[in-house]
C-alpha cells in the first residue's frame, strides 16, 4: 500500500475509531490486484473483545462506503494488536516507556538498522533506548518499524 493511501486511511479511520473509544493502533493493507485486505488493530484500557472488533468492523464499514477511498474491492480485518503490538505514535511510546522494544530503522546507523532494548524516553523528537547498556537517540522520522519485544 502506498503510503499516501495508508495515511489517507489512517486519518479517515482514526478519529471515528476514537469516537467509538478505541484506539487505532495500527492498519496494514496488502492483496493484489482484484481484492485487498485492510487490517486495523484497535485498543482499549480494558482489553479488547470480539464484540468489540465487529461494532469497529460495522462502523468503519459504513465510513467507507460512504467515502469509498479504496481503488479496489476489499476484506476489511479487525483485532487486537498482540503482545507485540506496533508503537506508531509518540502516544504509544510514551505509554510503554520502561518496556523491551523492537526498533528498526529507516535507513542503517553506522551499519545497524535493528535495535532491541528497554524503552527510557520519549521526547519532542524521539526516543532514547538503552541497548546493550548504551543509550540510543533514535529520531521520530528515522523509524521504519517499532513494536513491543516482550
Amino acid at each position: 500500500m502506498s503510503a499516501t493511501l495508508r495515511e489517507r486511511l489512517i486519518a479517515l479511520i482514526e478519529p471515528l475509531v476514537g469516537r467509538l473509544g478505541f484506539e487505532l493502533v495500527d492498519l496494514e493493507h496488502g492483496g493484489g490486484r482484484g481484492s485487498a485486505v485492510v487490517r486495523l488493530y484497535i485498543d482499549h484500557p480494558g482489553g479488547v473483545g470480539i464484540e468489540d472488533c465487529e461494532r469497529v468492523s460495522r462502523e468503519v464499514s459504513a465510513l467507507l462506503d460512504v467515502e469509498d477511498p479504496m481503488p479496489t474491492a476489499y476484506t476489511l480485518e479487525v483485532s487486537s494488536p498482540g503482545f507485540d503490538r506496533v508503537l506508531r505514535t509518540r502516544a504509544h511510546f510514551e505509554r510503554f516507556v520502561g518496556a523491551r522494544v523492537f526498533v528498526e530503522l529507516a535507513a542503517a546507523r553506522e551499519g545497524r538498522r535493528r535495535y532491541t532494548g528497554t524503552l527510557r524516553a520519549v521526547g519532542d523528537t524521539g526516543i532514547e533506548l538503552e541497548v546493550d547498556g548504551e543509550r540510543v537517540a533514535v529520531g521520530f522520522g528515522d523509524v521504519a518499524k517499532a513494536r513491543l519485544a516482550g
